[in-house]
């Protein structure tokens, strides 16, 4: 009887191991957290974009990776990316701004 305890508090302390280790993140992969924190950074900094007066936000994209944001797409000038850039990087929780954007 006791070697069956023994082997049920085996197997729960395994399962728990295992369920444990893949619900946390890896380099190509984010956990739930991470993936709601960057999806909420991605929203305001396309809201940001959208409020600025002379951004075309449809034509910049903007995508989110552990808080790295990457800024891509094409606009009219050389100071609409660096003004795009500026707002990305005043949102909060964005640690470094990759800048694709290319000028039309």
């Amino acid at each position: 009887m006791k070697q069956l305890g023994r082997f049920f508090s085996a197997f729960f302390l395994a399962l728990t191991l295992l369920a444990s280790v893949s619900c946390a993140s890896t380099q190509k992969h984010e956990a739930t957290g991470e993936y709601v924190d960057d999806s909420i950074i991605t929203s305001k900094v396309k809201a940001a974009i959208l409020n600025e007066p002379g951004l075309n936000s449809a034509e910049i994209n903007v995508e989110t990776f552990k808080g790295i944001v990457q800024l891509s797409g094409f606009v009219s000038s050389r100071a609409d990316i660096n003004k795009a850039v500026k707002l990305t990087r005043d949102v909060g929780g964005v640690k470094s701004v990759n800048n694709d954007m290319k000028l039309k």
